[in-house]
């Protein structure tokens, strides 16, 4: 993840500055709510890196084990907050099948108690991780049960902002062109 960051530096910088803005801003969706979304998305696509990161980072943040298994079969019978199921859905939804989306699938998230602020974050945050998903599938990054638990950590502790040192300091040692 962290080199295709650096493929394309200013890229990497708008990246990472989009994951800080959608995941880790003042919203009704708490950063654990997002980071459940996150690696929801991304087992629904079956992509192995943001899936194991983001499932660790949910979990460091408090989410039961097997909670995205559960969720992942069924939305309706896993173990979460009966106020996350409609965002959930509609998670599922937009990833799955985004041209059937309709009026009455945010309805059913404004029923259960959220805004549209809510609704909207939510939105970004599955956009993003479909956006990763097909980005770090594409590059052929897979990951390890390794890299999941301490990225999931130091995302939990440190948020995005990291990748950010990181990126300026691969840049400058970079040979220039």
């Amino acid at each position: 993840m962290r080199h295709i960051l650096t493929l394309n530096p200013e890229a990497g910088r708008a990246l990472v500055a989009f994951h800080t803005a959608a995941l880790r801003n003042a919203s009704p969706l708490t950063p654990a709510h997002k980071e459940l979304i996150a690696a929801y998305v991304s087992g629904l696509n079956a992509c192995q890196y943001c899936y194991g990161v983001h499932a660790q980072t949910a979990q460091a943040f408090g989410m039961g084990k097997g909670v995205l298994e559960a969720l992942l079969a069924d939305v309706d019978s896993a173990d979460v907050e009966e106020r996350l199921k409609p965002l959930l859905r509609y998670a599922r939804k937009l990833t799955l099948e985004p041209t059937r989306m309709t009026q009455g699938d945010a309805q059913a998230v404004f029923d259960a108690g959220w805004t549209e602020i809510a609704l909207h974050d939510a939105v970004l945050t599955v956009c993003l991780f479909n956006f990763m998903n097909r980005l770090l599938e594409g590059h052929g990054v897979k990951g390890n049960p390794g890299v999941f638990n301490t990225r999931g950590q130091a995302l939990r502790d440190d948020g995005y902002e990291p990748l950010l040192a990181f990126l300026d300091a691969a840049v400058q040692a970079a040979p220039s062109a």
